[in-house]
């Protein structure tokens, strides 16, 4: 009965919501998604699997649908942002202390691998503005900074206010892809005859369009965003579920119509022959097919810079809160879950801001630890699945609130196709990801220590 009351009364807090209306979750999450993936990941998914690559990305974006829905069932169990560490600490372990290790296993990684995406989204600012605009060509690190410091600033802002900065933003984004769409299809260069063979053209053969549905779902990431962030939602167990379906579908047609177009233009064999052509694809169509529109290169560079800077807005939000929510919980200084005078913690995303700032100085390492992050993700995901699975068996199910469909098959299915997706790659990431990734846990293993000892001597 107890266990009930504390679930009503979480629940109750759950209505009350915060200030994000259903717009601003959709673009909320829209704007998370629409980053460096599309704009670079995009033409190595091309290269490996050729046109059938369009099906990588709708295969990805159902994967990643469903684990948005699970995120999104656990949001309304434990309605407190910082998802990524409240979720597996209220579900997981028989014991406060058991629960708080397994939310600080998931938040720790969390934490690496968005730090490493920030920094990549910061230097392919500074590269896709290089490519645009020659006068720059030469100002990647120093602009890949002032990108960080301007996510920075909008994040100390009133939540409120930076979610309307955000959505015209996204708005001005989604209007230049769709200028690039327009252009690419109709504009007199794409054919059609490059699409056959559909299955083979792609460096990895007529399965390669299921070897980088991961690649594809790294473009899917912030599914998770409003649901981390769900005390900010108002209703949020209407909106977070409803914004995770419009915004996936918005996303995932936007991504099926750039690859179609895409593909329409240049060939898997061109980025073969050109591997400095994979990871900027819409410039290289541009550059080659669609040379009667010379303007279409900085439509594509203002497009590829707002995608990146929605998302490592969205994602510096998210880092943030879930290291103040572990700052709540005792297992990181305490100045970390203080809010400034916004609402916003403050000392939490300066952090965040200070490591991808770091990070994005060193672009020419960028690529390799990007590959790491893969691992950090995976043991994210997996544990918020068990977290839901666990979760509906302490809790009693609240009449009106969100359930994602399928019960436990769908927390399941997911750690079935992460399985499936991640383990060749992590097997065969060699000595170096293990060492890495042994060295990352080692140091978090030994914040964790300090703190609990710490907690436990002020008890």
């Amino acid at each position: 009965m107890l266990r009930h009351n504390m679930h009503m009364s979480d629940n109750n807090q759950n209505n009350q919501g915060g200030s994000l209306g259903l717009i601003a979750c959709v673009t909320m999450i829209s704007g998370g998604m629409i980053g460096s993936a599309i704009f670079s990941l995009s033409g190595l998914t091309v290269y490996l699997a050729g046109p059938s690559a369009i099906f990588s990305w709708i295969i990805a974006a159902a994967i990643m649908l469903i684990y948005g829905l699970v995120v999104a069932e656990l949001s309304t169990i434990f309605p407190k942002s910082g998802g990524v560490f409240v979720f597996p600490s209220k579900a997981l372990g028989k014991t406060e202390k058991t629960g708080k290790f397994w939310g600080w296993i998931s938040t720790w990684g969390y934490i690496n691998a968005n730090i490493v995406a920030i920094a990549f989204a910061a230097i392919y600012v500074g590269t896709y503005l290089g490519v645009g605009f020659p006068i720059l060509a030469n100002l990647q690190i120093p602009l890949a900074l002032g990108a960080i410091a301007f996510c920075f600033i909008l994040n100390t802002l009133k939540f409120a206010v930076a979610g309307r900065l955000n959505n015209i933003l996204v708005g001005i984004l989604i209007l230049t892809m769709l200028i690039f769409i327009c252009v690419g299809i109709f504009g007199g260069s794409w054919d059609s005859s490059q699409l056959v063979p559909f299955f083979s053209q792609g460096a990895s053969g007529s399965t390669g369009f299921l070897s980088v549905v991961p690649t594809a779902m790294v473009g899917y990431g912030s599914i998770v965003a409003i649901a981390f962030m769900v005390s900010e939602v108002k209703d949020p167990n209407k909106n977070v579920p409803k914004s995770i379906l419009i915004a996936m579908g918005i996303v995932v047609t936007l991504y099926s119509l750039i690859i179609l177009a895409t593909v329409g233009l240049i060939t898997a064999g061109y980025l073969a022959e050109n591997p400095g052509m994979r990871f900027i694809p819409l410039y290289a169509a541009s550059f080659t097919k669609l040379t009667a529109y010379p303007w279409i290169a900085k439509v594509i560079s203002i497009s590829a810079v707002l995608a990146l800077l929605t998302t490592m807005l969205v994602v510096i939000a998210l880092t943030s809160r879930a290291i103040a929510a572990t700052a709540e919980g005792g297992l990181l200084p305490e100045a970390l879950r203080r809010n400034g005078k916004t609402g916003t913690p403050i000392y939490a995303t300066i952090l965040v801001a200070a490591l991808g700032a770091i990070v994005s100085c060193f672009p020419e390492f960028t690529a390799e630890i990007v590959s790491l992050g893969a691992l950090f993700a995976a043991i994210t995901i997996s544990i918020n699945c068990v977290s839901l699975i666990v979760a509906r068996k302490k809790n009693a199910y609240v009449p009106g609130n969100f359930r994602a469909p399928g019960g436990n098959v769908l927390p399941v299915v997911v750690l079935i196709i992460l399985i499936i997706c991640y383990i060749p790659d992590i097997i065969g990431g060699g000595w170096v990801l293990w060492l890495y990734t042994i060295a990352w846990y080692l140091l978090g293993f030994i914040i964790y220590s300090y703190y609990s000892r710490k907690n436990k001597k002020a008890e």
